[in-house]
């Protein structure tokens, strides 16, 4: 099985062309996110493409990146960028928020962070009303290995918690988002999380790790069979234990606990096989975890939002009923 390319697709970034309708959407062309609703006073930018200039709306604010802690993160090998795990807030626009929150975990093998799994998200999340938190993790590439990445991913849904005042937002609807490893990251904190250390000197420490709810995208599960070998290298090493393997293996790991997730996957995904998802619903489903899984035949992996996909529609329609989106 090849290795995903963390670069993939960044150069359409940001783009979106009439070229690809939405009724096109199954994942043969380069994802490209959805115009969304621009109100007016809203700055907007455009791209050149091909000669063509093509607006992008813009319905939050992007905010600067925040440190996730305030000295160096617990294993830090540097102090350089790569070494500084953060969480950048895209907030929604005054008036619409509902007051919900997710932390967005990139894809990208474990070694690159794909932005198209990123603030491209968070930008369509802002246009239901919900808060978005891209989770700058380390990687693999970068010479970490478990369990730097779920220290990250932990301490960013408690770190967004710990600002809830500061935000606007309410910290019992604070969700995790993630493609690909990225989708392996947050399954992980899905399934490997605390209550928050009480005595803790830390403010942050203080709350809990726990997701309210998780959102998979062609996600990596396993670490064993289906698994996609480059992000398990990257994650585990050359010769990880069979301990180590099966703990970071997620569809073992899910407890009634687990929080209700939604899942989604491309049948002819070459790149991270569906069996995966497969796997963690069927998981779900033994222990009663509420989900929403759906299969879709056409596409390849790491298709993003692919203008319009039906996932889009479908996520929408679950964040809604489960009391994160706008109705």
């Amino acid at each position: 099985m090849e290795d995903v390319d963390p670069r993939r697709c960044q150069s359409f970034r940001g783009l979106r062309t009439s070229a690809f309708p939405a009724d096109r959407a199954r994942g043969i062309f380069a994802p490209v996110p959805p115009i969304l609703t621009m109100k007016p006073l809203v700055p907007f930018f455009c791209l050149a493409v091909a000669g063509l200039l093509t607006p992008i709306s813009v319905p939050g604010a992007e905010l600067p990146a925040e440190r996730l802690w305030s000295s160096a993160a617990p294993g830090a090998l540097g102090d350089a960028d790569r070494d500084v795990p953060t969480v950048t807030p895209f907030l929604a626009e005054p008036g619409t928020g509902t007051g919900a929150a997710i932390v967005i975990c990139p894809g990208g093998g474990y070694g690159g962070l794909a932005a198209h799994e990123g603030k491209d998200y968070a930008l369509w999340l802002n246009g239901l009303g919900i808060h978005g938190f891209v989770l700058k993790y380390r990687l693999g590439s970068h010479g970490y290995r478990h369990p730097r990445m779920l220290e990250d991913a932990a301490r960013a849904v408690r770190y967004v918690r710990s600002k809830a005042s500061v935000w606007g937002l309410d910290p019992q609807r604070v969700g995790i988002m993630g493609s690909s490893a990225g989708g392996h990251l947050a399954s992980t904190l899905l399934t490997h999380f605390d209550a928050g250390k009480g005595e803790a000197t830390d403010p942050v420490e203080r709350q809990s790790s726990r997701p309210d709810l998780g959102i998979l995208c062609y996600p990596v599960i396993t670490m064993g069979e289906f698994t996609h070998q480059g992000s398990k290298r990257n994650l585990l090493g050359e010769h990880p234990s069979d301990d180590l393997v099966r703990m970071l293996s997620n569809e073992t790991q899910v407890t009634p606990e687990t929080p209700p997730t939604f899942l989604w996957h491309t049948v002819e995904d070459a790149g991270v096989p569906v069996e995966n998802t497969l796997l963690f619903a069927q998981a779900l489903r033994r222990a009663k975890v509420p989900m929403d899984v759906h299969l879709y035949e056409r596409g390849r992996h790491g298709i993003g939002l692919a203008n319009g996909h039906p996932w889009t529609k479908d996520l929408a329609f679950w964040l809604s009923q489960r009391g994160f989106a706008g109705k």
